[in-house]
């Protein structure tokens, strides 16, 4: 997931984004963003929903629930990894 963390952690506090968002926000392209969003779809992650309006066709993403548990393990396993380094949110070590 570490590669796609970011993809997943961006709609955590939303209803739904837009793909161009998080496409801008991640910093990546069109095709690579899509192929990460396939993959956390095919996995249960988000939910894409395409509309089309006057203005042209869009793309939005949702994290689904199953999704939010799978970002909350990772961030949990994130946050015991950097305790048990004994790191300071300065991000110095703590000295022993």
């Amino acid at each position: 997931m570490q590669a796609r963390l970011p993809v997943v952690a961006l709609p955590a506090p939303a209803d739904w984004v837009e793909f161009g968002f998080v496409r801008d926000a991640v910093g990546t392209n069109d095709s690579t963003l899509s192929k990460q969003v396939a993959t956390l779809a095919d996995a249960g992650y988000v939910e894409v929903r395409k509309t089309r309006n006057h203005t042209g066709r869009h793309t939005h993403l949702q994290l689904t629930a199953q999704g939010r548990q799978a970002l909350q393990r990772h961030a949990s396993a994130l946050e015991r990894i950097v305790a048990a380094a004994g790191l300071h949110t300065t991000g110095h070590r703590h000295a022993r």
